[in-house]
């Protein structure tokens, strides 16, 4: 179910979507969805009795040369072969899946009439990020409060504001960094992401806002999609959202 939705072709090069530990013939009967495979979700699953744990960020992005539990991601694919628990990865071949990450987040905070940002190519409603446009032009930092209270944001980082309304609003969950000459060519005049450095928030023409909530911020939908798709389409395949989910960066406000 979850491949018609993101097809894994449809994942970047650098990526390492789909199934990581397990077999595909392996019968499961719960699954416990999360943004990261971490002890605390592992803990979780295994009181939940959960025996697939599908998450946006997969656990293995670079190659393993030994496993010794000298860290995290070791102990964790480890724990899960003993446990029998599988684990399955949904990351950019769902940040560019029509109706995905981007078009979610943006749907959230009342963006419409929403087209690809980056297509894969010409026509194509596959590609990175989203952008469309508010039912009225609003005040900058009503919108600001918007994304606070919707997305349960502590910090919004942003630029200098270039206008004070923002009408026409691009989105892209995740590091974004790259798309904001995307956002600038559609005409967005605000621009929300994730990751962004120093000199990305130095906007040359002063004609767009880029704003950034955080990575874990912007991609917690991860968890509503996937739970959405389960849910909808096996209506007797226990779906649970992890309560462990959590972000790893901390803010002192």
């Amino acid at each position: 179910m979850i491949e018609r939705f993101a097809r894994l072709e449809w994942q970047a090069s650098y990526d390492n979507a789909g199934l990581i530990v397990g077999h595909d013939d392996d019968e499961v009967h719960r699954a416990l969805v999360a943004v990261d495979v971490t002890e605390e979700v592992l803990d979780e699953a295994e009181r939940e009795g959960c025996d697939l744990v599908i998450t946006h960020h997969p656990i293995v992005f670079h190659p393993l040369k030994r496993f010794n539990s000298a860290d995290e991601v070791q102990r964790c694919v480890e724990r899960a072969i003993r446990s029998r628990i599988a684990l399955y990865a949904c990351h950019t071949n769902l940040d560019s899946a029509p109706g995905g990450m981007s078009w979610r987040l943006a749907s959230m905070l009342g963006v419409g009439g929403l087209r690809v940002l980056d297509p894969a190519e010409a026509g194509s409603e596959v590609g990175f990020g989203v952008v469309g446009e508010l039912p009225e032009p609003a005040a900058v930092a009503d919108f600001m409060e918007r994304i606070r209270d919707v997305l349960h944001v502590k910090v919004i980082r942003h630029s200098d504001i270039a206008s004070e309304h923002v009408f026409r609003v691009a989105v892209c969950t995740g590091a974004g960094a790259s798309l904001i000459g995307a956002a600038r060519r559609a005409g967005a005049d605000f621009y929300l992401t994730a990751d962004l450095k120093y000199n990305d928030f130095m906007t040359p023409d002063k004609a767009l806002t880029v704003a950034d909530i955080g990575h874990f911020e912007s991609e917690y939908c991860a968890i509503r999609i996937l739970f959405d798709i389960l849910s909808k389409n096996l209506c007797t395949f226990a779906v649970r959202r992890s309560e462990s989910s959590r972000n790893p960066v901390n803010y002192w406000v």
